[in-house]
């Protein structure tokens, strides 16, 4: 596709207070005139979102610097290269990394990307077999260090990383409880994913239920929600647990008000621990996990799912989505064709 090409991105303009809104970014074109040696175009097929998106539009620091206002949003992404003047990323290439919520990117040496084997499916790649499901394997089975026997409980089961733990976890021999809102995200983890018994946090008293469920308590938390959640887990730990620490999405739109955790000195009482993790700790071991997670997938061992939302501008409400918890599994926005499809 010749040059010159034309890009819409969408650049953050203010930092929200709770949910974005129309306000927090800015829909603009560029044109992309020419290319220096070494640099590559893809053509974003699907953007991931994420509840780590909201953090990083925060003003403080996290695990990443946070985007600076005027800065393209950034993201997750996969497409296919459409121009290259580097040998080793031709036209055709299929790549993934952090390309950021625009329909094209203008990649070079220092981008956070890497060209994916050709013939893979491309929402496979950014789900299941992609970060969200290496997240889960290295959560569930290093952090957690999930066994046969174990009681487990899932948070945020019906999203991404949450499904795929909760999966691991009964290829471990596990007992496995997901904690999830609404029925059609409950039976589907029972139903598909084959978990022991499902909690519907939006009708059911969680506290109740894990009572109910959890009679010699819990021996692996995998915590993608914090707040109450994260409480009503702390009150039921067993002896020697093990909490892995995800991520907390009930705390990202309004982190001075967040729950307080009043069941922490459980850790202490039941000689438990707690561990945060983020994925790039175990960037060495990527392959591992995806060829482990493809053969479960070939094999009919994991169920899946996505949620796709079409256009670049409807990515600021697709971050909201999940906040609002409307989307069941892996949520993406298409921006462009899928070569894979």
């Amino acid at each position: 596709m010749p040059l010159p090409l034309t890009n819409r991105q969408l650049l953050l303009a203010e930092r929200p207070i709770g949910m974005v809104d129309e306000s927090t970014f800015d829909l603009v074109e560029e044109t992309i005139d020419e290319l220096t040696d070494g640099e590559y175009v893809v053509r974003i097929a699907y953007l991931s979102v994420d509840p780590t998106q909201r953090v990083w539009i925060r003003e403080e620091e996290s695990y990443l610097p946070p985007v600076q206002l005027g800065e393209v949003m950034r993201s997750g992404a996969i497409g296919e290269v459409i121009e290259s003047r580097a040998p080793d990323v031709p036209v055709g290439s299929l790549v993934t990394g952090l390309l950021g919520w625009q329909e094209l990117a203008v990649c070079g040496p220092e981008t956070l990307a890497n060209v994916v084997p050709p013939g893979l499916p491309l929402r496979q790649m950014m789900g299941v077999l992609g970060t969200t499901g290496i997240t889960a394997y290295f959560g569930m089975l290093d952090v957690g260090q999930a066994k046969e026997g174990d009681t487990v409980v899932v948070s945020g089961a019906a999203g991404a990383t949450g499904s795929v733990a909760a999966q691991i976890a009964k290829l471990q021999g596990c007992r496995v409880i997901g904690i999830a809102g609404g029925a059609e995200k409950c039976g589907w983890l029972r139903d598909e994913c084959g978990l022991d018994a499902t909690i519907d946090y939006k009708s059911e008293d969680v506290n109740a239920r894990l009572d109910e469920l959890c009679p010699g308590g819990i021996d692996v938390v995998f915590e993608n929600v914090g707040g109450e959640i994260l409480d009503a887990s702390l009150q039921h730990l067993a002896m020697n647990a093990r909490v892995a620490l995800c991520g907390a999405i009930a705390t990202y739109n309004d982190v001075d008000r967040a729950d307080p955790i009043h069941w922490y000195m459980n850790l202490v009482i039941k000689r438990a621990r707690i561990e945060g993790f983020l994925v790039p700790d175990f960037l060495e071991r990527f392959p591992e996990a995806v060829l482990q997670l493809a053969t479960w997938v070939m094999e009919g061992k994991i169920a899946w799912r996505d949620t796709v939302v079409e256009g670049l501008e409807n990515a600021p409400d697709a971050l909201n989505m999940l906040f609002r918890g409307e989307n069941l599994g892996k949520l993406l926005v298409q921006v462009g064709p899928d070569p894979s499809a």
